[in-house]
């Protein structure tokens, strides 16, 4: 008979011999095709899971892949990234260092920049060799690293990268996030059920080393076919006939029969390693013990050789989750608390940071325990920049932990407020808010409550009931100096969305003298918000950028807010110099940068980028659950796809408009989504309503105007004028005039107000003038329009040798833009004007091949196939990594094929240009 714990031949993959021979299959394919796969492992615990993965990982490191293995864990799912950790920073070559993984996440706190920078990570690995990256157990797997894992097989599925995961049945799991999330790779799904009597037979031959009898096979059938409880059993019964005590099937009870041989010493020491999880330093349960490390060696090695613990030089660990959780059962329910309290404690202790202790607190700490609301507090803090949802679960559990009269109650409720805020949680925090304001607090505690909601209700577009709440705070008084300063700040936002924006901006210049003399630094930011959203809202396009300017030189988080106010001044060069900048520093607001950037391309009349913009921005806003610009990303996109002549394409998007302003509505979005339905309108015949729309955004107020004259207003005017409604149209007019006044040296203003103009009064002069101011300015669209315009009144005017050349240059602006609808509407004026033997100016792109690509597809086609990883791409052309991903994306889709490797072979088989 083998001696206990002794190694078990195979004994793991009996009867999964089927699975292995699937798993091999998709090992091959990502190492021949060089695209991604993945695999989902899943079972009842103690099945095989783990030992299938390990055969796995032994495949593929056999056909020479590179290897990254992790394991999750139950108690410290908590602590960000920890699951994915090992799997990029162990094996022969960590696919990082720990110093770089440090540098990921002390540096940079966005989640979407971190899963980049581990993409391009594991990119660059793949670019020499496949990459298999296992983690073992995800439904424990920390919410930091299920988020990464949701992304990074789709982000990489063009890489020879396979993923395998183990994890337990969960309907709508981690596991089943994770492989919905990657719907468009390979994807292999084995399901182990329990093995068959046969195969039991010979897994109890292995281990027993002989053959059963019919007494085994009788205690085998408790097992139910579970390869761990089978080999458990037959330890204890090997146990058993030893010291000839009886055994009862069962785990628990199983492990209790081998317990019972253990030392007091031993025993003890493996229940606080239970308490401090499946994976633990010997020092840390020596230290929970009360013990010296020294005085324990003798319960260590008894442990190892019970084949209870491994111990792999670092740590030990738990054979397997199921014997600590039994180990673990045992110890009655109030010791289990006080111990993991008393760990968090000496985790502190000894030098670690809060959050690893906050798994014990969550299970350890009782109300009224101040020192775990504080390492609460210190946690959530730290993890806040990447795992927002994290730090407002911690600090609503220690608001939980403070008693209601305590003092510290308010305290802790601020931040609870500012964390729920900031994880997209605004109803969470206003509820919190208004309980702890029902506590009647403190004159300050009120103040900084109000404060703290501000950012809150801002988010839900409440800025009435924002502005009654600060006044209201500052009118009671006992704020503290900063306080006082962060609710003018917060007063100056709110009236930033009021008619009267004279006083607004009164009311937001005071504030910021005051907070001068102050320096409270979040106060300066609201001040300088404020003021800025005022003067964008009043059409002074230099105001705003004076402000927004100032802003992002105290916080580049704002750098978005100035990269668009220098478009509003027509000043792309400076944006572009900002973009640059943003993208190579790893700008934490991804989303909001792309933003930017799809304004900047809309600027400059690259339909097919500002597709891939908005679509990668409300992609990454999907990802955080953060929606802030999605109306108005989908609002642009029907416009482009109307210019481009895609109706179908420009419809859906107006359905997703609305159904994403139904879900989040504010004054700006519904006036966005009025226009585009006025377009619509126009485009479909329907005069009337165009006009009713009109009307209706002209009622939104008066600061709407301004966002959407820029560049939009002579399509309202045309609309207006098409209806029979000239005083609309003069009232239009007149406005883009106020526009130009307020923005005399911004060409686009000036020439939209000449157009603007020259349509209502039909004066061919006004936009003659109106094209030659815009010939100064950088937007080919806008131009293009006033072109057309001129030529149509040329027409009329009976000049037909001037109208033929400015319709041509419409058509050929429009056709360089890909605006193919509105250059086959000059193209239709020209055939009215005689011109009709002239070619047209456009054709359509076929729907798939090379001809297909737009020419950023194209480019980044070329590069990829050269060798650059998304990285290197988006730095050649002044983009982010997730806008070349979405280009990619496409490319793949476009050529029918899977991967870089293909990509490569398909662009060196074309013929030469």
């Amino acid at each position: 008979m083998a001696g206990a714990g002794g190694p078990l031949s195979r004994s793991g993959l009996r009867g999964r011999e089927t699975e292995l021979v699937e798993l091999e299959a998709l090992i091959a394919s990502v190492a021949r095709t060089g695209s991604g796969g993945l695999a989902l492992i899943q079972g009842e615990p103690g099945i095989g899971k783990t030992t299938l993965l390990a055969e796995v990982v032994s495949k593929a490191v056999t056909a020479g892949f590179s290897v990254g293995v992790g394991k999750a864990d139950e108690l410290h799912h908590v602590v960000p990234l920890s699951s994915l950790a090992a799997c990029v920073l162990h094996g022969d070559q960590p696919l990082l260092t720990g110093d770089d993984f440090a540098e990921l996440a002390r540096n940079h706190d966005q989640r979407i920049w971190l899963v980049e920078r581990l993409a391009e990570a594991i990119e660059t690995r793949a670019g020499s060799v496949p990459v298999l990256i296992s983690l073992d157990d995800v439904q424990w797997a920390d919410s930091l690293s299920r988020f990464a894992l949701q992304q990074l097989p789709t982000r990489l599925r063009t890489s020879p990268v396979l993923w395998v995961l183990t994890g337990r049945r969960e309907p709508a799991g981690p596991a089943e996030e994770i492989v919905a999330a990657a719907a468009v790779l390979p994807t292999v799904t084995v399901s182990l059920g329990p093995l068959s009597g046969a195969d039991i037979a010979q897994l109890a031959g292995d281990t027993l080393g002989t053959a059963v009898d019919a007494r085994v096979r009788e205690l085998l059938d408790g097992a139910g076919g579970n390869p761990f409880l089978a080999v458990e059993m037959l330890t204890g019964l090997r146990t058993a006939e030893t010291s000839m005590d009886p055994v009862t099937p069962g785990l628990v009870v199983g492990v209790r029969g081998r317990l019972r041989s253990l030392r007091p010493d031993t025993l003890r020491f493996l229940q606080m390693g239970a308490v401090l999880g499946r994976r633990f330093a010997f020092h840390d349960a020596a230290a929970l013990c009360g013990r010296s490390a020294a005085t324990l060696i003798a319960a260590l090695e008894e442990a190892v050789c019970a084949g209870l613990l491994d111990d792999d030089g670092d740590h030990l660990v738990f054979r397997h989750d199921l014997l600590r959780q039994a180990v673990y059962v045992d110890i009655p329910p109030s010791a289990r608390k006080a111990l993991h309290r008393e760990a968090a404690r000496n985790i502190v202790a000894a030098g670690h940071q809060p959050i690893d202790a906050v798994p014990h607190i969550l299970r350890g700490a009782l109300p009224g325990d101040e020192e775990a609301v504080v390492l609460l507090q210190q946690a959530a803090d730290a993890v806040l920049p990447v795992t927002p949802g994290l730090a407002a679960d911690l600090m609503t559990r220690a608001l939980e932990l403070v008693p209601s009269a305590h003092p510290l109650r308010f305290a802790v409720g601020e931040q609870a407020i500012l964390c729920l805020t900031r994880a997209g949680r605004n109803g969470e925090a206003l509820s919190t808010g208004d309980r702890l304001l029902a506590g009647r607090p403190p004159l300050e505690a009120f103040s900084r409550l109000q404060a703290a909601l501000g950012s809150t209700l801002w988010n839900m577009d409440r800025t009435g009931e924002l502005r009654r709440r600060v006044e209201a705070a500052l009118a009671t008084g006992g704020a503290a100096p900063e306080i006082g300063a962060r609710l003018a700040g917060l007063r100056t936002l709110a009236m930033s969305r009021e008619h009267d924006l004279v006083a607004a901006r009164e009311v937001g210049e005071a504030a910021l003298r005051a907070v001068t003399a102050i320096g409270d630094r979040e106060a300066t930011t609201l001040a300088l918000s404020g003021l800025g959203e005022i003067a964008q809202n009043a059409g002074e396009n230099a105001v705003a950028l004076e402000r927004f300017a100032a802003l992002s030189a105290i916080d580049s988080v704002f750098l978005p807010e100035e990269i668009v106010a220098h478009l509003h001044v027509d000043d792309f060069a400076s944006a572009e110099r900002l973009i640059r900048q943003a993208t190579d520093a790893g700008a934490s607001r991804q989303a909001m940068l792309l933003w930017a950037q799809g304004q900047y391309d809309l600027g400059l009349g690259r339909l097919d980028d500002v597709d891939a913009d908005f679509v990668t921005m409300e992609r990454l806003e999907d990802e955080v659950r953060v929606s802030v610009q999605q109306v108005n990303g989908r609002v642009i996109r029907s416009r482009t796809a109307l210019l481009r002549g895609d109706r179908e394409g420009a419809r859906e998007h107006l359905v997703a408009a609305r159904e994403r302003l139904a879900a989040k509505p504010s004054p700006g979005s519904t006036a966005a989504v009025r226009f585009l339905e006025a377009v619509h309108a126009g485009a479909d015949g329907d005069v009337g309503l165009a006009v009713e729309k009109i009307r209706q955004v002209q009622r939104e107020g008066p600061f709407m105007r301004w966002r959407l004259l820029r560049d939009w207003v002579d399509s309202a005017i045309r609309m207006a004028l098409r209806g029979g409604e000239h005083e609309l149209a003069e009232h239009l007019a007149e406005q883009a005039r106020a526009h130009a006044e307020r923005n005399p040296a911004v060409p686009t203003a000036t020439g939209i107000a000449a157009q603007a103009t020259g349509l209502v009064k039909g004066s061919v002069a006004e936009l003659e003038r109106s094209v030659e101011l815009l010939s100064a300015g950088p937007r080919p669209l806008v131009r293009a329009a006033a072109y057309a315009d001129l030529g149509q009144a040329l027409l009329t005017a009976g000049r037909r040798r001037q109208a033929v050349s400015a319709l041509t240059n419409a058509r050929d602006e429009f056709a360089e833009t890909g605006a193919h609808a509105e250059a086959a509407h000059a193209q239709h004026a020209l055939r009215g004007a005689g011109e009709g033997g002239r070619q047209a100016a456009t054709t359509e792109r076929p729907v798939a091949g090379w001809g297909a690509l737009t020419l950023s597809e194209e480019k980044i086609a070329r590069l990829v196939a050269e060798g650059h990883t998304n990285r290197s791409a988006a730095d050649l052309l002044v983009v982010s990594p997730h806008t070349v991903n979405t280009h990619l994306t496409s490319v793949f889709r476009k050529l029918s094929i899977n991967s870089r490797v293909q990509l490569a072979n398909l662009v060196m088989a074309l013929p030469d240009d």
